[in-house]
Parts: C-alpha cells; structure tokens; sequence
C-alpha cells in the first residue's frame, strides 16, 4: 500500500481535478482530502478522520454510503452483461426495468425517459430536443433558451452557458449566444425589501415576459429552471414563483425543461420538485438521486407533447441522430434500479421531508437571531445560512474575506463537511437523504460553533 506521501504526491503531479485552483493544488498550497470509505452519512479518509457528510458528496450520496444492495446488484451485472449499447433498438433487461421506475414515478405527461451519464450530458439532450421539435414544427428560428442568473446546470459549452455563475463562463468565452439569463427567483436579495413574496414572484415574471418581449417570442424555444436554485445558494422560490412564470411560457409557446438532477427522487420530500411546486415541465433533467452517485446515470424524461413531435419527426426524416455510446449502460441501470428500490424501502422521500424540515427549524433556533446571520432557508433536505456584515441593509462582505470559506474549513475541524457555496457567504447543506435527527442536531451545533469562531456573537 502506498504511503499518504506517496499517493499524495501522486495526486498534486497526475490528477486534474475539477472546479479546483490548479496552480495552487499542484504546488501543495490548496488542500488535500484521499478519501477511503464510507457509511451511512459518513465518509473516512486516508488520515483516519471520519467526516458525517453534510452535503451527500455533491448532492448525490442519497440513500447513504456504504449500501450492500447496491453494490452487489452492480457487481452481479458486471458479471452477467457490463456493457451493451442502446443503439437502434437494442436494450438490455435491467435498462428496461429501470425505464419503467422512472417513468412510474415520473409527474403526470411524461412519456419517455432517454438515459445519459450526467447532469450535464442531460441537459444538452434536453437542448438538442428542443431544437429538433422546433424544426419539424416549422419553427426554425425558435431556439434561444432563457436560463436565470445563480442557475447551475452543467459545465459543458451549452450547459455551462445556461449556468448563471460568473465561475463557469469566465475566460471561457461562455454564454453562448442563443443563452440569454433572467433575474433569479432570490427573494432575500429582493431591491425592494418592501415586496411580498408574492409581489417579487410577480416581478420575476414580468422581468421575464419584458425579456421575451424585447428578443422576441418567435425566438425563444425554452425556459430552464430548478425547482429550488441549488449551486447558486439554496434559494427555494418564493410563493406563486412556478405558477407566474408558467403562465408567461404558455402565452408565447415556450417549453419548460425542469433541472431535477438535485432534486429528483426525493430530495425535497417529494419524489420529483415538479410535483412538490405544481410544475408541469415539458423536460425533466434527472442525475445525482437517480443512482446516488453509486454510478454514473442521468436522465432526460420526455413529455408527451414533445415526444408526439419527435416521433414525426423520425417518420418524416429516418433515424433520430443522437446517443451516447455509454447510454443505458446496464452497470448504471443496476445501480439505479437497487437504488429506487431502497429509497422505496427505506421511506427516504418522507425522511426528507421530515428530517429535513427538522434540520432547517433548529436551524433557525440556533443561528437566526446572530447578527451576521441574514437568513435560513431551505426545503426538504436542503438547507442554507446565508452570512452578511450587516442583518438590516443585507450587505455582502468583502469576497477577499473569504467569510463562508472560512466558516466551512472551522466545521470541518469539528468533523462535518459543508460547502461554501459560491457568489456570496452562504453555508450549504444537503445531507443524504436518510439523516437521522440526531445527525441533523450534530450538523446545527457544528455550524453554530463555526459561525461564532470566525465571526463572534
């Protein structure tokens, strides 16, 4: 066995590493973390620290680390059949049967699920469809697609464009030009602290039908949106959000892709977030829940009217020109089916909900009184607090403070991973779906001791 130097060594002079400072890392003055194992919400690394997981590894690690069923129903297909491709027809008996648990779950409309890898890959199928169905309807110039700042999903050429985070389109001459952004659903960041919920739910969607209006609507094919905003801060919408913007789309023809590769299969207390918020999408990006990250799996799941139009399409024009050699792989469909069938099991879509709930009000108890606190937020078994200088004027503090970083790496200390979300102090959570409360008082008694070691009070 290699010695932690060693494999250490290896990693700083081998490994790129994603969304990392590469300068820093390879020179040894960004840190390090080999992990080993883990089980339940809690992983150990090569130093012997053993971490409870406070953010599921990136939102994903749903049912928990360390799941048997899981791992020998991999194994098992590894055995039988690793690999065979979906092209033309083909299929392999675990792909089907986790096509039908997908789509058993699936909200009302759906008709179809397409499997990828990731989140990401996902979403530029979901584009590449919306293209398509705009071009056996005669509809050529619809393509631009409208995303909203602070939104994240992917970071490939088109999903990192319909990402709303300056990190991902920085240097990389991203957006794209068919990508235009619109104001994020961020109640607490509000101009007008006078604005109701609702009022600011009005506001967005008129800040949205002003944006069709001004590109024009013959132009505009899509609308993307995660039920609850993830990367960008944990920021669940405010009340009638989803019902407004809806209205807006079904006024000027534009379909709805809903990003749920967070918050698909449970993670808000719901199995699906369209159906906790009254969404009817025309596209459902699915990912991380979908396997727990146990192996890579995404999916597109296709309603019926957009399916209806690529269906003529392919009998007016042959064959449907997209696929990934990778789709359906029968070693991730494994995964996938032994997973659904524990969160089943398991009762974990109610454990969010409940446990979740939990996690954000003690939350609350502890920490939303602090002067620096500006607010707790969350949903289901997400949860964010979001640090400010100042709790009236909501002021920022100066990003070279570095305020939210420095308050993860002080829980860190204490044994518990959160996650300094970007563009702004915000601390993030997003535990594995089976949290126990006492897990979840663990997490609020960290976060509590971090935020008073770095900022006081």
């Amino acid at each position: 066995m290699l010695s932690n130097d060693e494999l250490g060594l290896w990693d700083r002079e081998s490994f790129f590493h994603p969304s990392t400072n590469l300068g820093q890392f390879a020179r040894g003055e960004a840190p390090q973390r080999i992990v080993t194992g883990g089980e339940g919400v809690h992983i150990t690394d090569r130093d012997g620290n053993r971490l409870l997981d406070g953010f599921a590894g990136l939102y994903c690690v749903n049912v928990g680390y360390g799941r048997q069923e899981i791992a020998e129903a991999i194994a098992e297909q590894a055995r039988e059949l690793a690999y065979y491709h979906a092209y033309a027809g083909n299929g392999s008996e675990v792909a089907i049967t986790l096509a039908k648990m997908v789509m058993d779950r699936a909200p009302e409309g759906m008709a179809r699920v397409y499997f990828g890898l990731g989140g990401s890959d996902a979403n530029e199928t979901n584009v590449k469809l919306v293209w398509y169905y705009n071009n056996i309807r005669g509809l050529p110039q619809k393509k631009k697609i409208i995303s909203r700042w602070r939104g994240y999903h992917g970071s490939g050429l088109m999903t990192g464009s319909l990402t709303g985070l300056e990190l991902f389109h920085k240097k990389f001459d991203l957006p794209l030009a068919q990508v235009i952004h619109t104001e994020a659903p961020y109640y607490f960041r509000r101009k007008d602290a006078g604005m109701t919920e609702e009022d600011f739910s009005a506001h967005c969607a008129e800040q949205l039908e002003q944006l069709i209006v001004a590109e024009g609507p013959d132009t505009i094919a899509a609308f993307i949106g995660e039920p609850v905003l993830g990367t960008g801060g944990i920021v669940p919408p405010p009340k009638g959000y989803w019902d407004a913007i809806q209205k807006v789309l079904a006024r000027h023809d534009i379909l709805l892709i809903a990003d749920e590769v967070v918050t698909g299969f449970g993670r808000l207390g719901s199995m699906f977030g369209s159906d906790h918020y009254g969404i009817k999408p025309d596209l459902i990006t699915c990912a991380k829940g979908l396997t727990s990250a146990y192996a890579p799996l995404s999916a597109t799941i296709v309603g019926q009217r957009v399916w209806d139009v690529l269906m003529q399409g392919t009998d007016e024009n042959g064959v449907f020109g997209h696929g990934w050699t990778y789709s359906a792989h029968p070693i991730g469909a494994a995964a996938g089916v032994a997973n659904l069938k524990l969160i089943d099991e398991l009762g974990l879509v109610a454990n969010a909900g409940e446990v979740g709930a939990y996690l954000n009000a003690e939350m609350t108890k502890v920490l939303g009184d602090h002067p620096n606190v500006g607010e707790v937020r969350g949903e289901g078994m997400l949860c964010a607090v979001e640090l400010v200088e100042n709790r009236d004027t909501r002021a920022f503090f100066d990003p070279s403070a570095g305020v939210g970083g420095k308050a993860v790496a002080a829980m860190l200390k204490r044994g518990v991973i959160a996650r300094a979300m970007p563009q702004g102090d915000i601390i993030g959570f997003a535990p594995p779906l089976c949290l126990t409360r006492s897990e979840a008082d663990t997490i609020v008694s960290v976060t509590a001791e971090a935020v008073r070691e770095v900022l006081g009070g």
